[in-house]
């Protein structure tokens, strides 16, 4: 459907599996990708009980992830951005426990686990950034506990924003200043709050100088100080 995408001409390739492979392995990478039509917003990905058959590259606009309890109750787990891997746990069940849509157009690169797995046997590279992007995925697990953890409601919005500038700009864009696209109550439901909290709370960090916001943009006035409230570091 896009031919003309490849990993190597990829803006996030350096970002996603390709990360310390050399030209003929990525090539090889390459070769089992799959590159579909963009999904549109509110667009399913993949449902929880589907069978696993493979995981998911994001190359562009945001995904978020959930999984919806017995009574019906729905828990955000993630928003996922371009470079980002979706899917590995559904590896040891091989059934997805969760839900993914996207919550703007993005498009994903579809990597089959099967022929991935096999791949990853015959690179040594590649089977190395498989272990280091599911290391990541258990870390990320562990800063979302931490974040849901922290004592103020303050703290937990700017532990948010803090983390997608942190995003935002190990992808090359701008640190301070960026778009959220998820709506106000998905944020509020991934940090644990009322959306009446959440929208108290950037009125009182617009207040304090840490941001600014025009219509989905968020800038951070303060980095110093938003980092302080977040109790994180300002790199």
């Amino acid at each position: 459907m896009l031919p003309s995408i490849k990993c190597q001409s990829c803006s996030i390739n350096q970002l996603c599996l390709p990360v310390m492979l050399v030209e003929s392995e990525i090539e090889h990478l390459d070769s089992i990708i799959q590159r579909k039509k963009p999904l549109n917003k509110n667009e399913m990905l993949f449902r929880a009980g589907d069978d696993f058959e493979a995981i998911y590259a994001v190359r562009s606009g945001c995904i978020k992830s959930y999984t919806i309890s017995e009574d019906g109750v729905e828990q955000v787990t993630g928003f996922h951005l371009p470079g980002e891997i979706i899917g590995l746990d559904a590896i040891s069940r091989e059934m997805h426990p969760s839900m993914a849509k996207a919550i703007e157009t993005s498009s994903v690169c579809t990597i089959p686990y099967s022929k991935l797995e096999m791949l990853s046997g015959e690179i040594p590279g590649l089977r190395q950034q498989l272990i280091r992007v599911m290391s990541k995925e258990i870390h990320d697990d562990q800063e979302l506990m931490l974040l849901l953890n922290k004592k103020s409601a303050d703290e937990r919005l700017a532990a948010f924003l803090m983390n997608l500038s942190s995003r935002f700009a190990s992808r090359g864009l701008s640190r301070d200043c960026f778009n959220l696209t998820m709506t106000r109550n998905d944020m509020a439901n991934y940090l644990g709050l009322a959306v009446e909290t959440v929208s108290r709370l950037f009125s009182k960090l617009q207040d304090r100088k840490y941001i600014s916001i025009k219509d989905k943009e968020i800038t951070i006035e303060d980095m110093t100080g938003l980092s302080k409230l977040a109790g994180t570091r300002c790199n």
